[in-house]
């Protein structure tokens, strides 16, 4: 399809995307939107650096390809560069999207009534103590493209609908903050989660009228499955990304494949391949995705590789290569990302403490050597029981110390679907499940 020149390695990415947006706040439509473009980045590696150009001219690809190769210098023997070889020559077509299952065949009366059902179910006025709100819906289409001088040719299809229901609640002149959302490749799985929304803003509520602020200390806590995917995406998923290491000696020490890292009940995976917020087929170096399991019991297994990253550390593609669109580079980013179950049950977690508290849902987390977790909701454990609400500022702790830390992991598990992930400049959709967990001792302000 296209001329590639000869002692260079040349890859090109081509998307077509469309989304549309229907957003009302507090009664006021606020975005009624529907965009579409169209674009590619072309990239020529001589073994010594990348050439990049992006375009939104695709009649332009093949100049575009010429202008780069004119710029650097051919190398003969740049089918035997390790990170060249590595690559993998894939031609397939993955098209899951079409026909009916299309979700640009929901127009825009349709999102309207979407929306609309959800205020009149939702936010009717009952509940005088809610002085803002607003729901949102939002869906994308993607069609992506892959072709390189190694003979890769792909085709693949990438498809998401989110409607989000936020509000804020005021009692005693303080405003607290929730919300409720749903996302889905299918619409079927986000219409209609009006009771869901419903109990939310109950609980929240609850919260507001009820909640004493948290006494700061060192406390057993027990994360609420949500939380728990959040605490792995955030405390250990971020480590596997294995890009980190390349200019970084310490951390490639610290995390040494069959290393303990954590306890025994500790497992954790990622994925690309479930059909869930972190999907893909291939990554966007025409790598097949895979199953990568980063932790087995407590030892470390594995990370998370682009062609680099791999090459350099001796170790095998994984299928981690991702952009947010034509126009960034990839970098290393997880997909989907779990923390496997275990065989307690939550009743019996909760049970087997005797003062702690409970992490219901938080607003948002970071990690590296130490993570952070910032509560929306949380509850006081006594004896063995939830007491009343809490409100804790941030949750810290050691990664290191924390994973080792976890004495209990639930027999339940949930997928949290409604994730985005920031790095280098770049968001990602991705997805974070776990169980129920108790961690032994966490510090919380």
């Amino acid at each position: 399809m296209y001329r590639f020149p000869e002692g260079l390695y040349s890859d090109i990415r081509i998307e077509h995307t469309e989304d549309a947006v229907y957003s009302v706040q507090n009664g006021e439509v606020m975005s009624d939107s529907e965009a579409g473009v169209a674009g590619a980045i072309i990239r020529v590696y001589d073994g010594k650096m990348w050439y990049t150009s992006v375009t939104n001219d695709l009649d332009a690809i093949q100049s575009e390809l010429d202008d780069l190769a004119a710029l650097a210098e051919p190398d003969p023997g740049i089918g035997n560069d390790p990170m060249v070889k590595l690559l993998e020559v894939n031609r397939d077509s993955v098209m899951l999207f079409e026909g009916e299952n299309d979700i640009r065949k929901f127009t825009r009366p349709h999102r309207k009534e979407l929306v609309n059902g959800y205020i009149r179910e939702c936010f009717d006025g009952s509940v005088p103590e809610i002085r803002n709100w607003g729901v949102t819906y939002y869906q994308e289409h993607h069609i992506k493209e892959f072709y390189s001088s190694k003979g890769a040719e792909i085709k693949q299809d990438y498809q998401q609908a989110l409607v989000w229901n936020w509000f804020d609640i005021v009692v005693n002149d303080t405003t607290t903050s929730g919300g409720r959302g749903f996302q889905s490749m299918e619409l079927k799985d986000i219409t209609g989660g009006y009771d869901e929304v419903r109990r939310r803003i109950s609980r929240v509520l609850d919260f507001a009228r009820n909640a004493e602020d948290v006494k700061p200390g060192d406390y057993v806590c027990v994360l609420d499955p949500a939380v728990t995917g959040m605490f792995t995406h955030e405390s250990f998923g971020h480590k596997s990304e294995a890009d980190f290491m390349l200019n970084d000696k310490t951390l490639r020490d610290e995390w040494v494949l069959g290393k303990k890292v954590g306890s025994d009940l500790v497992s954790i995976s990622d994925s690309g391949s479930p059909m869930h917020r972190g999907y893909i087929a291939y990554d966007d170096e025409g790598t097949r995705v895979r199953e990568t399991w980063l932790i087995k019991n407590g030892v470390l297994t594995g990370r998370l590789h682009d062609a680099k990253s791999a090459s350099v550390l001796g170790e095998e593609l994984t299928g981690n290569s991702r952009a947010q669109d034509f126009s960034f580079v990839p970098l290393v980013r997880m997909t989907n990302t779990y923390m496997m179950p275990g065989d307690s049950s939550p009743e019996e977690i909760i049970a087997g403490v005797k003062d702690g508290i409970y992490i219901y849902n938080v607003n948002y987390g970071t990690g590296q050597g130490t993570f952070t977790l910032q509560p929306n909701i949380c509850y006081r454990i006594r004896d063995g029981k939830l007491a009343g609400p809490l409100r804790v500022n941030v949750v810290t702790g050691s990664v290191f110390q924390a994973l080792f830390d976890i004495d209990a992991v639930g027999n339940d598990f949930e997928i949290c679907d409604t994730s985005t992930c920031g790095k280098g400049g770049q968001s990602m959709p991705v997805s974070d499940s776990g169980p129920t967990i108790r961690v032994k001792s966490l510090n919380v302000n």
